[in-house]
């Protein structure tokens, strides 16, 4: 999304875009989607336009729009387009430009599935799903979150509705979800020659700096049915499980080992949760995947098979092809998954094949209430995968570490919330060098709650951190040990009235020098209290680049400077 490349959470403008020739900001327009369309409507009139992508794709319902701070319509509507191709979109690409060179008007193609229009209200198709109007939503937060339960539930291939929604006096129709791609679909658009390279012109611009991490990348899977509900993958690739066939994959392989600068790294061998290799369930194929219900949260479904056979064979394949010498795994794990797994040889040879110093790993908070509200499993499952991890590792006699991702002022997540956090890093000797907060982006589950700030799924009430200064507070309270977040640590634990957490004693996460500094009655202060204590530089035990985490020192960045293992298996 345009919007999400040039602000950042806290809405500042970003220094650089990785997507942009030279790593340059502000390249693109902002909402470049609506932009581009306007200037097709001005140089070429009446043209056909069918949009796509991500951006379109998550905005094709009235929207939270958090950079406005309201809700927007259809990017139908602000674009001018004629229709709307949501998800990957092999398929309604090729159907609507087959009908259009037959002489078809785009203005009457509205039977392909995956794709939205917008038609008068007469002809609105029998037995849809009919959301809140765009102007129930934008004017009442209790009809948005229903929309938005309605969206999500209708959105799968087997039992999916068209949904509806009036704008105005337009009707918005959104088709039900195409089908999968099958295996051989997948394996023949992998096959294709892409050069795997950016347009020579940017080359003297300073290049593209988003293409390193993917150049020599291989995608196997498409989907996840891990359904975060920060995570907009469920309404663009869907829930559903689909790969390329093994030979596809190791033919991708070998023709990476060809690139004249190759130097023998396959950076990742993965998808948005690298080890899914197939569905959650059999029953998904025939009944599609179950409305309003997870298959791995907050405990995994007893439907679920977690089986890593197929996914090992074949990473043991690719570490074989001539001019290979490593292969990582970067584009994230599912630890609750992988611990599901009965048998122990696909986390061995992770650890010992496929981790460059450390692996990253999403486990996101630690506190029940956010986590429900995340859609994540609850900390014991990432405490049995820190557990089995480093047993393996210290086995093996590597050096290797967790690194976990964490998000503050997620919905849910209170100033007490946020303490609990902080006390779990103290706890397990965890210091992260850095923390996401919360993002609201364009239609997930998360984005309504932090503006209905109800859930969804229950209408009960979800408490949100909204201002810039509780946000900082809970930000900083995952960074307590930093010397500059001290002031703001301490003010939080003073609000949170959580006194008993500022000291010098193990539990406490900061002191407080301003109290310690200050005379006591009878006497003077000593000199020491009188001018301050210098404030300790923080413990990292920094040796090589190395940092305290998950019990374990661990480093920051491999030795190449290369974050390794995995954003994001959600």
């Amino acid at each position: 999304d345009s919007m999400v490349a040039h602000y950042t959470a806290a809405k500042r403008k970003r220094s650089e875009d990785a997507y942009s020739p030279g790593g340059v900001a502000g390249k693109r327009p902002d909402r470049a989607v609506i932009v581009y369309c306007q200037k097709l409507r001005e140089y070429f009139g009446d043209v056909p336009i069918a949009i796509g992508g991500l951006e379109a794709s998550l905005r094709r319902f009235a929207h939270y729009d958090y950079w406005d701070d309201t809700v927007r319509a259809s990017i139908l509507l602000d674009s001018g387009a004629d229709i709307l191709m949501y998800g990957m979109g092999e398929h309604q690409i090729k159907e609507i430009c087959t009908r259009l060179a037959d002489g078809e008007d785009i203005r009457n193609i509205h039977d392909v599935r995956g794709t939205c229009y917008l038609t008068e209200p007469v002809n609105t198709p029998l037995g849809a799903a009919q959301c809140p109007s765009f102007e129930q939503v934008r004017d009442n937060k209790l009809e948005y979150a229903k929309a938005v339960k309605i969206q999500y539930d209708w959105q799968d291939e087997v039992y999916g509705k068209t949904i509806i929604q009036r704008h105005g006096k337009m009707m918005l129709v959104q088709n039900p979800p195409a089908y999968s791609l099958t295996t051989e679909e997948l394996d023949y658009i992998y096959s294709l020659p892409y050069t795997r390279a950016i347009h020579p012109s940017y080359e003297s611009q300073g290049g593209v700096p988003g293409i390193e991490e993917v150049r020599f990348s291989i995608t196997h899977n498409r989907g996840c049915f891990g359904y975060c509900n920060f995570c907009s993958i469920a309404l663009h690739q869907g829930r559903r499980i689909t790969v390329r066939s093994e030979e596809s994959v190791l033919k991708e392989a070998e023709r990476i080992t060809q690139m004249p600068d190759f130097k023998g790294y396959i950076h990742d061998v993965g998808g948005p949760t690298a080890n899914f290799r197939h569905t959650s369930c059999e029953k998904q194929l025939s009944k599609g995947l179950c409305m309003g219900k997870k298959c791995l949260a907050p405990t995994p479904c007893p439907a679920l098979k977690a089986d890593h056979t197929e996914y090992l064979a074949m990473l043991r394949k690719i570490r074989k092809i001539k001019g290979i010498k490593k292969v990582f795994i970067r584009s994230g794990i599912r630890y609750d998954y992988l611990m599901k797994d009965k048998n122990d040889e696909f986390i061995r040879e992770l650890i010992l094949h496929h981790v460059s110093g450390q692996l990253k790993v999403a486990p996101e908070h630690c506190s029940a209430v956010v986590l429900d509200k995340m859609g994540k499993p609850h900390i014991e499952a990432y405490k049995a995968f820190q557990k089995r991890f480093y047993e393996i590792t210290k086995g093996m006699d590597k050096e290797q570490y967790l690194v976990p991702y964490l998000m503050s002022s997620h919905p849910g997540s209170t100033l007490n919330e946020a303490i609990e956090l902080a006390l779990f890093l103290k706890e397990n000797k965890i210091r992260p060098e850095q923390v996401q907060d919360f993002y609201p982006t364009p239609g997930t589950i998360s984005t309504a709650m932090f503006y209905a700030e109800v859930d969804p799924y229950t209408m009960e009430k979800v408490y949100v951190p909204k201002t810039p200064k509780e946000k900082a507070m809970q930000r900083a309270l995952l960074q307590y040990f930093r010397p500059q977040n001290r002031d703001i640590v301490l003010e939080a634990l003073k609000k949170a009235g959580r006194r008993d957490l500022i000291g010098s004693s193990p539990k406490c996460l900061v002191e407080d020098y301003a109290q310690k500094n200050t005379p006591q009655k009878g006497g003077n202060a000593s000199k020491k209290n009188a001018v301050g204590r210098k404030p300790d530089k923080p413990d990292n035990r920094r040796t090589g680049g190395k940092q305290i985490g998950g019990k374990h020192n661990q480093p920051s960045q491999n030795r190449n400077g290369n974050k390794n293992s995995g954003r994001r298996g959600h």
